[in-house]
């Protein structure tokens, strides 16, 4: 197995780590799940790197990196629910397009069919990781205090839940809305696979 496929792999396997940590409402380990994400990410930055650089891409490659990342984001959308620092039905749309274009792509793969990336899938993919991320950053400053016995006035619970309230539901739009256009794009393909 390649480098870049053995950091794909090693972002799933991140995943429920990040979960544990997150879900536990301890400093240190939510500060530990911000880092894992962090890590996780970077690994996302770094395989594709090196697979353009080195001229290693293989199928499985192709196939497991958008996995990989739909596994982290879903991961932490589905923890912040449970938080209730996102609305179910935001992360309801955005995991559904995923694991249904995901499914879709699979098909077309099986078939010999290649289903690639538009630009708009990016940027909907940077979307989703910048969301993550700046929840994260929140909820570990919000931590901190509750850790000093302080309350986090500057940027209270209230105000940033509505601020995530209006990042998640654009960000859920986009997805959606990239889910369309892979539908529209490729609907003669995906007319055949699904004969």
């Amino acid at each position: 197995m390649n480098t870049p496929n053995k950091l794909t792999i090693l972002r799933i396997l991140l995943s429920p780590v990040f979960i544990v940590l997150f879900l536990d409402d301890s400093l240190y380990f939510r500060l530990g799940a911000l880092l894992v994400f962090i890590i996780a990410a970077a690994t996302d930055i770094a395989d594709g790197y090196l697979a353009r650089r080195t001229g290693v891409i293989t199928r499985f490659g192709t196939f497991i990196d958008p996995l990989a990342d739909k596994i982290l984001v879903s991961s932490a959308f589905i923890a912040f629910v449970a938080l209730d620092y996102a609305r179910a039905w935001m992360v309801a749309v955005i995991i559904g397009r995923e694991f249904l274009i995901t499914g879709l792509r699979s098909l077309a793969a099986y078939q010999g069919t290649v289903i690639s990336s538009t630009p708009w899938a990016k940027i909907k993919t940077a979307m989703q990781m910048i969301s993550v991320a700046l929840i994260l950053v929140y909820i570990n400053v919000e931590s901190i205090y509750e850790y000093r016995g302080e309350t986090l006035s500057i940027f209270p619970p209230e105000q940033a839940k509505i601020v995530f309230d209006w990042m998640l539901g654009i960000t859920a739009g986009v997805t959606a809305l990239t889910g369309i256009e892979y539908v529209v794009r490729y609907y003669p393909a995906l007319k055949n696979i699904l004969r």
